[in-house]
């Protein structure tokens, strides 16, 4: 894999903007060591997002896991999504929208360069730890607003995967409507 997450956590330390967020992340939940899927933020919200699969640079298939990368942008707050079937292949591609003061950027992950997906695992990654830390630091609205954020968020994906289920479903229901109808046109 190319994203090396404790080699990231490592850089955070060394750069003097960015220390601070380890060593707040460190102060209250403790040490960062081993994986992504242990830090808390994983546990008690990524984690909960269950995978779709979608389309990916064909070259870096084996490169990044790609479910992660997938939880981190649905469970971003700074980031949109959507999820659309490309007509021709029938295949799933995963659409990130960044907004940016006036201008919005609209890319799908399938046509994204190695060093792209590496930064989005750095911004998104940083993004979760620092909202770790505020739902620690902060009490009253400030923690509820973040904990129902997370929520309306976790209910969206669930909403996206019942929709393209119940888009499956009817296809299959379509296909097996024609395929009786040509049955009974030969029959006839």
């Amino acid at each position: 894999m190319l994203f090396d997450f404790p080699a990231f956590i490592e850089e955070l330390k060394e750069k003097e903007d960015k220390k601070e967020i380890v060593e707040k992340y460190e102060k209250y939940f403790g040490k960062i060591q081993w994986d992504i899927k242990d830090q808390l933020w994983y546990t008690d919200y990524l984690s909960q997002f269950p995978a779709q699969s979608y389309l990916t640079p064909e070259d870096l298939d084996d490169d990044f896991d790609w479910d992660m990368l997938q939880k981190l942008v649905i469970g971003s707050f700074s980031s949109d999504y959507e999820l659309k079937q490309q007509e021709k292949s029938g295949e799933w591609e995963l659409f990130i929208a960044v907004k940016s003061w006036d201008q919005s950027i609209v890319k799908t992950v399938s046509e994204l360069w190695s060093f792209q997906i590496l930064r989005l695992y750095e911004i998104y990654i940083e993004e979760q730890m620092n909202l770790q830390i505020l739902m620690n630091e902060e009490d009253g609205w400030e923690k509820e607003a973040l904990i129902s954020e997370r929520q309306v968020r976790l209910k969206k994906w669930k909403a996206v995967l019942d929709t393209l289920n119940r888009s499956q479903e009817a296809d299959a229901a379509k296909k097996e409507q024609e395929a009786s109808l040509w049955d009974l046109m030969w029959k006839l």
